[in-house]
């Protein structure tokens, strides 16, 4: 099973660690490539650790998919993941806030990495809005969900499910957080681009959920393939929220473009292997508060992100990669004793 789930994401990685290293021995000799290769392997480590609640998110939307597009997930996703949103996407939204032009973003990505590096962090505020208010909303939707049975923090969640019930209460509130955070961190002249950024990544997930609610559940495989579609971009969409902080954290560890994309992608190759794991694994099923955890996870990143469009707070990655992992172990924790105080009243029953 392991050699199923995780033989793609040990082929690639072996690939990216082979790449970056002789990279290194090209430019740089022996050290050099040594140095690369540990970078590579620590970026790899990290994408994990901020993307472990992103592997939960995507297994519940995966389970619901036919194995065809779980298998496009994981070999399609992997090129978008890695190519578009790690390298390209960035590139990109560097060429819009910059107003360059993307051939030259491009080359100065891979020959000037300084600079790349200083026009993606002058992009921090609208890559930071973007992202933050499409995870605010990812959160939000689930845990103000009125038709959830299932509480984790029973008092406080149900109170959420019951704001729930109001129509597109989460979008107001994604909307007054965003005027807020605008208002109160970000610089006046940076403002109308954070609230640009902001509504984009409100638009496209609202979007993406008007969509995904064509497709009626139980005709699933009459439509199977643009349901399937569907799916794919919200969880290509929500892979790009989740890297374009890791993509500006890369950079404090390493300038070199090439090194980081490859540390990335072994990243991305195992949160995607992580995901079909869990799926084929039935892990949400046995482990009921793991989305729980998961969402409160995504929400406190979100927090996070959001709080970054003011550029005199900072919060190391590797904190923000903890809080994501304490979510998820102590929702693990609560699904176990959970599981055995039921058992234990099934057999207080039967005696």
């Amino acid at each position: 099973m392991i050699q199923r789930e995780f033989g793609f994401a040990f082929g690639l990685s072996a690939i990216a660690l082979v790449l970056a290293t002789w990279y290194g021995f090209s430019v740089g000799g022996i050290s050099t490539a040594l140095n690369f290769l540990v970078i590579a392997v620590v970026l790899g480590v990290m994408e994990v650790s901020l993307s472990f609640d992103n592997a939960v998110v995507n297994a519940s939307v995966l389970k619901n998919m036919t194995e065809k597009w779980q298998r496009r997930f994981l070999v399609w996703g992997i090129l978008i993941a890695v190519v578009g949103m790690r390298l390209i996407f960035p590139i990109a939204i560097v060429a819009i806030t910059a107003g360059l032009g993307f051939g030259e973003v491009a080359s100065l990505a891979l020959n000037d990495s300084t600079r790349y590096g200083e026009y993606l962090e002058q992009a921090e505020v609208v890559i930071s809005a973007f992202g933050g208010i499409f995870l605010l909303m990812v959160a939000l939707n689930y845990l103000m969900d009125p038709e959830k049975d299932e509480h984790w923090l029973t008092g406080f969640e149900r109170r959420l499910a019951g704001l729930g019930k109001l129509d597109t209460i989460q979008a107001l509130i994604a909307g007054v957080v965003l005027l807020s955070v605008t208002h109160f961190f970000v610089a006046p002249a940076e403002q109308l681009s954070a609230v640009t950024a902001g509504m984009v990544g409100l638009l496209i997930y609202l979007a993406m959920n008007a969509i995904g609610g064509l497709f009626d559940p139980n005709d699933m495989a009459a439509k199977a393939g643009a349901a399937g579609l569907t799916a794919f971009l919200y969880l290509e969409v929500l892979d790009a929220s989740f890297s374009l902080d890791g993509v500006i954290g890369a950079f404090a560890v390493t300038k070199e473009i090439v090194i980081i994309s490859a540390g990335l992608a072994i990243g991305a190759v195992f949160v995607r292997s992580l995901t079909l794991f869990l799926v084929h694994q039935g892990t949400l099923a046995r482990y009921r508060f793991l989305e729980h955890g998961a969402h409160y996870g995504i929400l406190a990143l979100a927090i996070i992100m959001l709080s970054s469009t003011n550029r005199n707070v900072h919060i190391p990655e590797l904190v923000t990669g903890l809080i994501g992992v304490t979510f998820i172990a102590a929702a693990i924790w609560s699904s176990v004793r959970a599981n055995k105080r039921e058992l234990a009243e099934g057999k207080s029953q039967v005696n």
